[in-house]
């Protein structure tokens, strides 16, 4: 009703008059101290039996002792004390969820394990004061677990006498907070809530997940109160029983910072479960997700995602990550046989291209056409029947998974009613269920498997996940190749010292070493604990130290940009090590992360290249001890950055006159000094670097310097880089033996590898021939030879070839 200076103000028809004159409203509103409640208003006419509205009161039976009863059964001792009652009335229910009530439906996961931890909650919740506690552990480690499953263990009566008959009820913040638009309309309910609660007189457990989100909840300026403060009081005197359940890292930004809230609460550490423990887990989890998605969840497959998720996705917590893979394998292949199959969609795309070149043939009338069409009828007819024979297959197939899945979920709903039938000792309904009605599914169940069973070879549907699925959707997550070796996989592993020289010419040790690492980590040899090599490589300029690196990535990723490449020379001073890993809180750019860092969290599998080392400060490889060592890098944010699955390649220029000089003695003397030459080299490289840096690099190499035979071959990869360019115009650049000996010998440069060789291409071709382009004397399509007419003379010539025409077609 509306208020008029704190009291109720309305307007009344002459039917209730009289109510209002005598003195049971006054009284009434007296003792209420809020004015005239509705509540106040029915009660008075239903005491004065004589105006209009009291005597249909009475002649319907309704006495003024009955209304007080019914309104204290339904409202208790709560009064309406504001504009808004519904908000308060039965908070409870409006903004929590029965955890118990949904344990005793069937509706909470089974929760495997977790006995020390459920059990050091019961004890907590049994302490006379401070009886709160807070379970605190990383994300996806499973404290809401914990939580329902404690309410599963009240459903079932397996806790202590002081926790029997509890009801656990889990707060939800959000609902709590939507809506409260005016200042204390959100304290109001918080204090409704805290208020059943403490009438229950320790019935009720309350639960609040993310409870760091408690924490200045609601207070909407100066002056205002937050949901902490309002529950410090009832949770220091034991009137409130609260489990909260946060993370470690939330914890201590918002509890841990208020020490008044904190010494309320007793901490129980979640500690992630092991690969065997979450091996348990899945186990206990399978039969949920098999009738939910309507397939078979091997137990190879559950090893594997324990396993698999252990080893590649390092960014998230056990079981959580593990329980994702199955649900998205299971996902995957429910949607497969949802789907139609390819070999039946290959079939019907097929049937349609007939039918619509039938059409075009059955308009012509000469005999070629006759004949084609008798034939596209016959190839029609074949795959018609084929398609309905498959087609039959599928949908039979299909009804028999799905028939198979309606009676998992009739099994687990009667296992739920037994459980239930159990609790409430209705033994005679539970033997029913048991002894009657399970068998019969569980053998209905039998007969519906059998003909999927029995049938050998040709299913169209596949409905078991195995381990191979799983390491699929962890190839899709993460881009590292776990799945099984295909047969031209395999081809193309033995034979990447071939891939790799069609780019790097020469340095056989180099392509060994970097070879081999890969191969050992597809084959699965690897250390689990360490990148998948690590390779420091020595030489002068332009002998395909980069080139090798950009060829390992074209390898694994088919793109050679596909590489994380750092440019140590912009790491000259000691502070640019914050660019590695991100900046320090409290520095400019803390937010964006670094450039190493953030390039490997985004693709874990990967090429990583630190281009000339040498001039980087030395500082910034103390950072790279722990990836060369442990395989992993924790940057600025304190995240732990997984480098197990990288190939780290590292370039120098140190001790490249060493190289030159022995390539030189060796082609005066013929001797083969490489040995000398290599120790005197790695002397340099001692001389700069730290032995704890050098010791934990698994291989280092020393290119040779490239040779005028090698340069040869180098000018063949070049010239082809420049027909791909032409390809866009449709021209092809053809050069003679003359051109290509020309270029080497032009070209040939010992003391900067194959970089002139490029440079001299440019000059000598690219320049000229985009002049000729220019003027109209190459035009698209042509194909242009590239010839030097005099050896002596530094000039090269273009022509384009002349197509010889056949005389009957010029006719």
């Amino acid at each position: 009703l509306p208020r008029d200076g704190g009291l109720y103000v309305f307007n009344y028809g002459e039917t209730i008059e009289s109510p209002f004159d005598g003195d049971a409203i006054r009284d009434l509103t007296t003792a209420s101290n809020n004015g005239a409640l509705p509540d106040n208003v029915v009660l008075a006419i239903a005491e004065d039996i004589k105006s209009q509205a009291g005597s249909i009161l009475k002649k319907h039976k309704v006495t003024r002792e009955g209304i007080s009863n019914v309104l204290t059964q339904i409202r208790g001792k709560q009064r309406v004390t504001s504009q808004d009652p519904e908000a308060t009335y039965e908070a409870l229910s409006r903004y929590g969820k029965d955890l118990t009530e949904m344990a005793a439906r069937g509706k909470l996961d089974p929760v495997i394990g977790r006995d020390d931890e459920i059990r050091r909650v019961m004890q907590v919740l049994s302490r006379r004061t401070k009886n709160n506690p807070v379970l605190v552990g990383e994300p996806g480690v499973g404290k809401t677990a914990i939580v329902e499953g404690l309410a599963i263990r009240i459903t079932k009566g397996d806790v202590p006498e002081g926790l029997k008959n509890k009801k656990l009820i889990g707060l939800d913040m959000g609902s709590l907070i939507a809506g409260a638009k005016y200042r204390g309309e959100f304290e109001e309910r918080l204090k409704a809530v805290l208020k059943e609660v403490i009438e229950a007189e320790g019935e009720i457990l309350l639960f609040i997940d993310e409870l760091h989100t408690v924490v200045g909840a609601g207070a909407s300026g100066e002056g205002s109160m937050d949901a902490g403060n309002l529950l410090k009081p009832p949770l220091a005197r034991g009137e409130l029983h609260c489990i909260g359940a946060t993370t470690v890292d939330e914890y201590r930004k918002h509890i841990e910072k208020d020490p008044a809230l904190e010494r309320r609460f007793q901490t129980v550490l979640v500690d992630e479960p092991s690969v065997e423990e979450t091996i348990s887990i899945l186990r206990g989890l399978k039969e949920r997700y098999e009738v939910h998605h309507g397939v078979r969840i091997k137990d190879s497959a559950l090893v594997a995602a324990a396993v698999l998720s252990h080893r590649y996705i390092t960014d998230r917590s056990l079981p959580d990550k593990a329980i994702d893979l199955i649900d998205e394998s299971a996902a995957k292949m429910r949607i497969e046989i949802d789907s139609m199959p390819s070999e039946l969609d290959e079939l019907e795309r097929r049937r349609i291209q007939l039918e619509i070149e039938r059409e075009a043939l059955k308009k012509e009338k000469d005999a070629a056409s006759k004949e084609r069409l008798e034939r596209l009828e016959r190839e029609h007819a074949d795959i018609q029947e084929k398609g309905d024979g498959l087609k039959a297959q599928w949908m039979s197939e299909k009804e028999a998974l799905n028939e198979i899945q309606h009676i998992k979920h009739e099994i687990e709903q009667t296992k739920i009613q037994i459980e239930q039938a159990e609790r409430t000792t209705d033994l005679q309904k539970a033997a029913e269920l048991k002894y009657g009605k399970l068998r019969e599914l569980e053998q209905t169940l039998k007969k519906a498997e059998e003909p999927l069973n029995t049938k050998s070879g040709g299913r169209l549907l596949k409905e078991d996940i195995d381990e191979e699925d799983i390491a699929e959707i962890v190839s899709k997550w993460t881009g590292v190749p776990v799945t099984k070796l295909l047969e031209g996989e395999i081809q193309k592993l033995l034979k990447l010292e071939d891939h790799l020289h069609q780019r790097v010419i020469g340095q056989e040790e180099a392509i060994e070493v970097v070879a081999n690492g890969v191969r050992r980590a597809r084959a699965g040899l690897k250390d689990p604990k360490r990148p998948i090599g690590s390779f420091l490589f020595l030489g002068p300029t332009g002998v395909g130290k980069t080139e090798l690196a950009k060829a390992l990535a074209e390898f694994l990723f088919d793109d050679e940009d596909a590489m994380v490449r750092i440019d140590m020379s912009e790491y000259q001073e000691r502070h640019t090590v914050a660019r590695l890993i991100g900046a320090p809180p409290g520095y400019v750019g803390f937010d964006e992360g670094g450039q190493l860092t953030e390039a490997v969290r985004r693709r874990s599998y990967a090429c990583v290249l630190f281009d000339e080392i040498e001039k980087a400060h030395p500082d910034v490889f103390n950072v790279l001890l722990q990836v060369l060592d442990e395989g992993h890098l924790t940057d600025s944010k304190g995240r732990q950055v997984d480098f197990k699955n990288t190939v780290i390649l590292m370039t120098s220029n140190i001790g490249s006159q060493y190289i030159l000089d022995y390539q030189v003695k060796a082609a005066m003397s013929g001797e083969d000094a490489y040995p000398q030459m290599r120790e005197r080299v790695l002397e340099a490289l001692r001389e700069h670097f730290r032995p704890e840096f050098l010791n934990r690099i698994d291989e280092t190499v020393v290119f040779h310097a490239l040779t005028a035979e090698q340069l040869k071959k180098i000018v063949d990869i070049q010239l082809n880089y420049l027909n791909r360019r032409l390809e866009d115009r449709k021209m092809y650049l053809s050069t003679t033996e003359a051109a290509k000996e020309w270029l080497a010998r032009i070209g040939y440069d010992p003391m900067y590898g194959a970089r002139p060789l490029k440079r001299l291409i440019q000059k000598e071709i690219e320049n000229p021939l985009s002049l000729h382009i220019l003027k109209g004397d190459f035009l698209d399509g042509d194909r242009i030879i590239v010839d030097v007419e005099d050896p002596e003379d530094d000039t090269l010539t273009f022509k384009k070839e002349e197509v010889l025409v056949p005389v009957s077609s010029a006719i």
